[in-house]
């Protein structure tokens, strides 16, 4: 088969070209490398890579149209870019999404990334429970928060690729990702800045949100979903939370393995989670095991260790 994965330079897109190649795939990647990067990692990969601005429609002239797998990866994410400036996160994913599907044609089927972001605001209001099913209510708390910019872009994406798959009839399926980490994810993620904290020795170690709890997913576990989703016919259509639901942790205790990872003792202080940051978060998986049989395998523990190695290198 052949994949096309626009924003392939990233962090997921990445792991999931890697995982394509070993099963046998031909892969091409596309990115604008606002995000993603240009190194060594995606060098070896030894695949056609495509710089092309996504916003532009004219840029899809130039995309090969024989790839049967179509994986839409790209976008402006992380909290500190979101709040930085809400209205271009909002443009960028927004015509990206619009331009994608205005260009795909049948029998090409889509893989369309999105986020638990977009359900965040009803668990911060009490009305979704967690661990949270795809069923929930999609709730804005407050549409003028720079935060929620990004929940609402992928609100629209969600929308906008159901809508014209079944329009064209495209085969779609919509991923909602639940804190996925690993290796090459950047420095504007928990794990990864915990990490690189830990290995400047910095003490006091002020952790925020302590009392804050997640499920996070390791990248290889996710990029195992996304692959059989996209080879399900039986998910064509569907909105399916991808995640590990196996062990949640709080911020605290995922600190405190960081720290016994990295040898170092510091003296830790607790301080306030970041405005707009929900309590708990965590998928509920059935529709996914389901469809799949999907099964996390990596640990918490085994996870938070590789991914903290490959900083430290």
């Amino acid at each position: 088969m052949r994949h096309l994965l626009l924003g392939g330079a990233g962090f997921i897109g990445l792991h999931l070209a890697r995982r394509l190649l070993a099963d046998g795939h031909d892969v091409t990647v596309v990115d604008d490398f606002s995000r993603g990067r240009r190194d060594p990692e995606l060098d070896a990969l030894g695949v056609p890579v495509i710089s092309a601005d996504l916003t532009d429609p004219a840029s899809f002239v130039a995309l090969p149209r024989d790839c049967e797998h179509v994986h839409l990866l790209a976008a402006v994410v992380g909290v500190r870019n979101v709040e930085r400036d809400p209205s271009r996160v909002v443009r960028i994913n927004t015509l990206v999404v619009l331009n994608t599907l205005e260009w795909i044609t049948a029998p090409q089927r889509l893989f369309f990334a999105s986020t638990s972001e977009t359900y965040a605001g009803g668990v911060a209001t009490g009305v979704v429970p967690v661990p949270t099913p795809e069923t929930v209510p999609l709730v804005v708390e407050d549409v003028t928060a720079p935060r929620f910019a990004y929940a609402v872009s992928k609100m629209l994406g969600e929308a906008a690729v159901v809508h014209a798959g079944r329009a064209k009839g495209v085969p779609v399926v919509v991923g909602r990702f639940h804190n996925v980490y690993g290796p090459r994810m950047g420095t504007d993620h928990v794990i990864p800045e915990l990490s690189l904290r830990a290995l400047r020795r910095e003490d006091p170690f002020v952790v925020y949100g302590t009392d804050q709890h997640r499920a996070f997913c390791y990248v290889d576990d996710a990029v195992e979903a996304v692959v059989r989703l996209t080879g399900t016919d039986a998910a064509a259509g569907r909105i399916v939370h991808i995640g590990d639901d196996t062990a949640e942790t709080n911020i605290g205790e995922l600190a405190e393995l960081v720290l016994k990872i990295a040898g170092h003792a510091p003296v830790v202080e607790k301080a306030p989670a970041p405005p707009g940051s929900v309590a708990r978060r965590c998928p509920d998986l059935t529709l996914l095991r389901d469809l799949t049989g999907y099964a996390p395998s990596v640990s918490l523990d085994e996870g938070v260790r590789r991914t903290f190695d490959w900083y430290r290198s």
